[in-house]
């Protein structure tokens, strides 16, 4: 057994021996392919730039609700995005009329606390801020409850004109799960995020961007949001990406430390880039008056 791989068939008193290296044969193309093509069910994945990595949640009879298994396909592409060297942005968004209108209810509405406990459920969301690129979400339509959330998960928010953002959990007798409390607190303070996690009312783009949860709301069209932030991942790809992970890096370090711990820490990053090829190029090029050539480096 040892120089040989058995299969058993459907009837037990079948089995099907193959040498180690016509196994290796048979199947090694089928696994050349699973490990670059991933089948997903609940989400597109495209790539509209050379260097801009598109993710589309795909469940439109459901407004994009999060479920599991979605989640699940979500962080898998953006791993595979964040290892991909010639993706430099990912852009995540849903539909016109959802970028998702909450988590899915349906899949929640049984589940026990000892459950939810053990199987520290809703726990695997965060793992998209722990992608080292930046990841720019496009929002258009309803983006409630945990579409919020994962909304405020990403790096840059942009909105469509029609954009709804709110966290309506307590209309279910129940609160934010996913990140919603904490993060809008750090974002807008304390009484706005009471008011929308206490009353579950919406707010609008333009309400949005005012509190700053939002960079900006694009201009009206269909479409108008993903091909705007398609533009604004081209830009980011143009630059030394070891920069911009170190940039996005700094930035979100700031709402983990002290002022003084921030600074040092900023100081220490910057410095370190010294190191790179990048930084000689950038400034060479600024000091030449010509266009730097960034070879990640």
């Amino acid at each position: 057994m040892s120089h040989s791989i058995c299969r058993t068939l459907y009837s037990p008193e079948k089995t099907t021996c193959f040498s180690r290296s016509k196994f290796t044969k048979l199947f090694s193309k089928n696994i050349r392919l699973m490990s670059t093509k991933i089948q997903y069910n609940y989400i597109l994945v495209s790539r509209p730039e050379p260097a801009v990595a598109l993710v589309t949640l795909n469940r439109p009879k459901a407004l994009n609700a999060l479920s599991s298994p979605l989640f699940v396909e979500l962080n898998q592409a953006f791993h595979k995005a964040d290892a991909d060297p010639s993706v430099s942005a990912i852009v995540l968004t849903g539909s016109d009329k959802a970028f998702a209108a909450g988590a899915d209810i349906k899949e929640m509405k049984d589940i026990e606390f000892a459950d939810a406990y053990k199987n520290r459920f809703l726990e695997n969301w965060a793992e998209m801020t722990r992608i080292r690129k930046p990841i720019i979400a496009a929002v258009s339509g309803y983006a409630l409850g945990g579409g919020c959330e994962l909304a405020l998960m990403c790096d840059i928010i942009l909105a469509s004109p029609t954009a709804k953002f709110g966290q309506p959990e307590i209309n279910l007798g129940t609160i934010p799960g996913g990140g919603g409390s904490q993060r809008l607190a750090r974002i807008i303070g304390k009484s706005r995020t009471m008011e929308m996690v206490l009353t579950g009312r919406m707010i609008s783009a333009q309400e949005a961007s005012q509190w700053g949860i939002v960079s900006r709301v694009v201009k009206e069209g269909e479409g108008e949001v993903v091909k705007e932030a398609i533009a604004v991942g081209k830009e980011i790809a143009s630059k030394s990406q070891i920069a911009i992970q170190a940039a996005k890096e700094v930035c979100n370090a700031a709402y983990e430390l002290t002022l003084a711990e921030g600074l040092r820490f900023e100081r220490r990053i910057f410095h370190g880039l010294f190191a790179t090829k990048d930084q000689k190029e950038g400034m060479g090029a600024f000091a030449e008056r010509r266009k730097p050539n960034f070879t990640n480096e």
